[in-house]
């Protein structure tokens, strides 16, 4: 199921088509993204709702693995990240350095 916690689909798609050409590999910028989806804009359960489908395994936590096909979330056209783009948005959202992203 794509993401789309509160934004019209159709929008969101035409926003998203920067990401997903296949032409656009290593232009993925993880500061535009979040803005782009508006997560702190959202409330909290709108945040977990978006967390729990992509963690696609139901670990509780979103790996590597899970981030690298993190655009194809929100499009069916979304192309997978590279190693270094989702080693970034990993970064970017491991906030006690354990190599995954918790709910919280």
């Amino acid at each position: 199921p794509q993401v789309c916690v509160g934004i019209h689909f159709n929008d969101f798609s035409k926003q998203f088509s920067g990401f997903s050409s296949p032409t656009a590999a290593e232009s993925f910028n993880y500061k535009k993204f979040f803005e782009m989806v508006g997560l702190k804009k959202k409330s909290p359960e709108d945040v977990k709702k978006v967390f729990h489908i992509l963690d696609k395994d139901r670990s509780g936590f979103i790996e590597e693995e899970e981030l690298k096909f993190v655009l194809k979330g929100f499009t069916p056209e979304g192309r997978d990240l590279s190693d270094k783009e989702t080693k970034a948005l990993l970064a970017a959202g491991d906030k006690d350095g354990d190599g995954k992203i918790g709910a919280d």
